[in-house]
Formats: structure tokens, sequence, C-alpha cells
């Protein structure tokens, strides 16, 4: 299957702050539309540009979300892997498994794709669910990290990540597994697992899969909730009318994913577990020992990392608000190696982004729309280089927000198939 390709360009006024000089705007284009729940991008050797689609589910059979979302979700071959390149986009893997609910949305499935030093395709698979229920699905191979062989479209598993959660939960929480990203680190895969709430390496043969750090739960003070009423995707958690909503409530750090720093670390994202508290998420910092700091803070569901030739990280929020509240306008935001933060690109067409990747030319590229099953883009930040830097004292902390659909979860909150 083909998909045509659009090239409607769309312009941005980003919001002006006190202490920047006026200067051209960043803005994007849109270089693919119509994709069933985008989530990552990756580019291979040769610079083609690879995406990955969660899916729709299917027909197949059905399992209950960790969430407190009403209905089920059911399976189906519907995942798929595209490569941009020369202007067209095409499948090169196709009947992946994927789940979600009847109207698409919550997907999980294909996740992440990267590639190693030899050119080597690596697939990351979500879930969004507990382990002990997958084999109703069948044989099917989601939670793991695959090696696909796009001339047979077909796969081999190297890793099962959520029976790893399923035998050893380090965080010792609710059983529940949902890796959202990767990286490759040499002859190791690093990954995150948002339901797992961990960092695990394992080995590109697949041997040593282990958890390279574990991210407690958090307490919020003063946590802001939705109206009661408000359809919710963690009802339970809502308090009622007559009851007063708690002053601290623990949380989920919910880590979204993960990249290798210039120095060595790894550097991994925090989504947030419900009610996604604005300001409320961090960047974190984990040494080659395990040491786990936070690197930067004041984000809101942080949903993706990527860091420049020149060592800039740039951060993806998916939303600029908490996501309960409706709006899922996202940000793009970059934090210079001295610390300061410069705000690329914020809504006007920016929505519900799940991943970046940054071109061997330095142009970013990023799923937008991500948790919208049909409505997929992938877009091309133009101008990205000709947006002032703040003053460091006046840093702008842009909130950011996952899609409800998809990077949802505590333990119980599922962060259902979307690292996006």
């Amino acid at each position: 299957m083909d998909y045509k390709l659009s090239i409607t360009l769309f312009t941005f006024c980003v919001a002006a702050f006190s202490g920047m000089k006026a200067a051209e705007a960043a803005s994007f284009s849109v270089v693919a539309d119509g994709l069933n729940n985008a989530r990552g991008l990756s580019f291979d050797l040769d610079g083609a540009l690879y995406v990955t689609e969660a899916g729709t589910g299917g027909n197949g059979a059905c399992i209950p979300p960790i969430t407190g979302q009403g209905g089920s979700l059911c399976y189906g071959a519907s995942g798929n892997v595209l490569k941009i390149e020369n202007g067209v986009a095409t499948s090169v893997l196709t009947g992946l498994p994927s789940i979600a609910l009847a109207d698409g949305t919550g997907a999980g499935g294909v996740r992440d794709i990267q590639f190693d030093a030899t050119g080597k395709p690596y697939i990351l698979l979500g879930y969004g669910a507990n382990p002990s229920f997958r084999d109703n699905l069948g044989n099917i191979d989601l939670g793991k990290i695959i090696a696909p062989n796009f001339q047979t479209n077909s796969w081999t598993a190297v890793a099962d990540l959520a029976n790893y959660e399923l035998v050893n939960n380090p965080d010792g929480g609710d059983i529940n597994s949902n890796p959202l990203g990767f990286f490759i680190d040499g002859n190791n895969l690093i990954a995150v697992d948002a339901g797992a709430n961990d960092l695990l390496s394992v080995q590109t043969d697949g041997s040593n899969l282990q958890a390279l750090a574990v991210f407690p739960q958090e307490i919020l003070t003063n946590p802001v909730f939705p109206p009661s009423g408000t359809p919710s995707t963690e009802p339970g958690q809502v308090p009622t009318p007559t009851e007063p909503p708690p002053s601290q409530l623990p949380i989920q750090v919910v880590p979204s994913s993960v990249v290798k720093g210039p120095d060595g670390a790894y550097y991994i994202s925090q989504f947030t577990g419900f009610p996604f508290p604005e300001a409320g998420a961090k960047i974190y910092r984990v040494d080659t020992d395990g040491t786990t700091t936070i690197y930067a803070d004041g984000f809101t569901q942080l949903t993706d990392l990527e860091f420049d030739s020149a060592g800039n990280l740039y951060a993806l929020q998916y939303a600029n608000q908490s996501a309960w509240k409706g709006n899922f306008d996202g940000s793009l935001i970059k934090i210079a190696t001295d610390g300061t933060r410069t705000t690329i690109l914020s809504g006007n067409g920016l929505e519900s982004p799940n991943a970046l990747a940054i071109a061997p030319n330095g142009e970013i590229y990023i799923t937008n729309r991500s948790d919208r099953p049909g409505q997929g883009q992938i877009i091309r930040v133009e101008n990205s280089q000709s947006v002032p830097e703040p003053n460091p004292t006046l840093s702008l902390f842009l909130l950011g927000a996952l899609g409800l659909g998809w990077l949802r979860r505590s333990k119980r909150d599922g962060l259902l198939g979307q690292k996006v």
C-alpha cells in the first residue's frame, strides 16, 4: 500500500516573550498524511525516513484495558511500517499486531523503530495491559522487541519486555507493561517500559535482559482533577462531589522515551500518570551505574527526546494542558547546552505529537496527530534555527500533555500504545 504525500505548508508564529528579538518564525510542512496512530520515527543509514503506525486493532480477541475507560482492547494485524524516500511513502512491513478500542483509538502496537550501526533495523511493539492477558490474544509479539525482514515481510522476536514485567515487576506495583521507546547503544537495546516504570537493557541477540533503573512513584501535592461528571480515562481516581480532593496523591512516573546523551548517560522523558499535572514532567538522567538524577523539569507530559549534533536536546510535549482538558496543542522545545530553553513550535497545528527525529542535514521531523486513526501526519519543521533564544533567566516552561487515547498510564493509568 502506497501513501500519497501532501506538501501543504503551514506557517506559525512562535509566541513572543519578554527579552526576545523579532525573528523569522518556525513553520512546518506536512510530508505524509492519513496515517493510523503514527508513533515512532527513525532514519536509516541511507537517509530514508521510517515511520511506525500502531494500527487500529481489529475484530479479534479482546482484553480489558488497564484504565477505567470503557470498552475492550481488541486484536487485529493492522500495524504497519512506512518508508519515506524521495517524496514517496511506501509500506515496507505490514500485518503487525495491534490492539485498540472499537473506534481505533487507544492503540497499542508498533511503537518505535531504530537502526544499528550496520543498518539492521529493530522494532519495539507496545502493549498497554496486564501481560497475563496477552495469551488470550493468541501467539502475538506485543510487548516485545523484534528484528524485521522487509524483503520477506516477516520478523523474529528478540526480547520479551512484557514478560520481564510479569516475572519480575521491578517497581513492585501493579503488573502492567507498555514499552514505548528504545535506543540502540552498540550491542545493547535500551528501552523504557511506561507500564512497568523502568529502564531496560537487553543485548541485540536477546540475552541479558535486565532493569537498569526503576522509577518509583512520586507524590503530587494539591492535584487538580477533572470536574465531577467530566469523561475521564481514570474515573475511579476522580473524587466524587461529596468527598474533598486529596492534598497529596501518589502518581506513576511513566517514562516515555530514552536517548543517549553526548556525556554517555541515558536521558529519559516523563509522561506522568493521571491526573497529568501541568509542569510536573521531568527529564531524567541515568548514569552508566544506574544513578538517576533530574536533568530538567517544569514540563507537562513529555513524549520524546532527541539530541542534535551540537548537543542541544529537543523535547516534545503532547499537549500544552493536562490531557483531560481536551486541548491537544503540543510543543517542541529546544534545551541548549547551557540550559536555555526555546519554544520552536507550539500549537497552531502541532497537535498531539508523539515522536521526533533529526535528519542528517539537521531537519526535524515529527509524528503529528499521533492518537487519531486515519488523521496522523509526518511533519517537517522549517526555519527552526531562526527562532531566537530567550534570556536564560526568562526561559519558557511550556506545558504539554499526552493523548488520552495512548500515552496514558499509572500502573493503573495504562499508557496505551502510543513514544506515541
